[in-house]
């Protein structure tokens, strides 16, 4: 092959860095600096895009919030300042018993989808080929856990719906 000669219209090759500046090779940078310095200019960099679309967020918000409050109407009337639920008049007091049972539902409830949270990446898991009996063990101490938990429950009366 034959090298060709250049023409005064076609540059020199140039280097591109790692931090995406471009030069002809070793010794670009300014004198003092190095590559780790340049790196960690552009790491917080893209971190202050993010602070300033952050501060642009809130602003956004606490602009669209003094609007409102600029242009709504503002007229207090007993009955916009009475307290209600679901529109209907409160009637007695405020204060109202509610059945612990109720809660001790919903804890099992959570219990329970949690649960099903954890057996489908375990049955995901468990049919990549390797894992087959570690996982199966692995998933039935975590199902006598829960077994064991589900049974104090039933001994406490919990589950009982009266």
């Amino acid at each position: 092959m034959q090298a060709r000669e250049r023409g005064a219209d076609v540059p020199e090759p140039t280097m591109v860095a790692a931090t995406g500046t471009t030069g002809t090779g070793a010794g670009d940078s300014a004198p003092g600096t190095s590559l780790a310095t340049d790196l960690a200019a552009d790491y917080f960099q893209s971190y202050s895009v993010v602070g300033l679309l952050a501060v642009v967020g809130v602003l956004f918000v606490a602009v669209a919030f003094g609007a409102g409050r600029l242009l709504r109407p503002v007229v207090p009337t007993p009955e916009k300042l009475m307290t209600y639920e679901c529109g209907v008049d409160p009637v007695g007091e405020g204060w109202a018993h509610t059945q612990v049972r109720y809660y001790v539902y919903a804890f099992l409830y959570v219990i329970f989808a949690v649960d099903s949270i954890f057996l489908f990446p375990w049955a995901t898991v468990f049919a990549a080929p390797g894992y087959g009996a570690a996982t199966l063990v692995e998933m039935f101490i975590f199902l006598g856990f829960l077994a064991v938990g589900l049974l104090y429950a039933y001994k406490k009366g919990v589950l009982t719906w009266t």
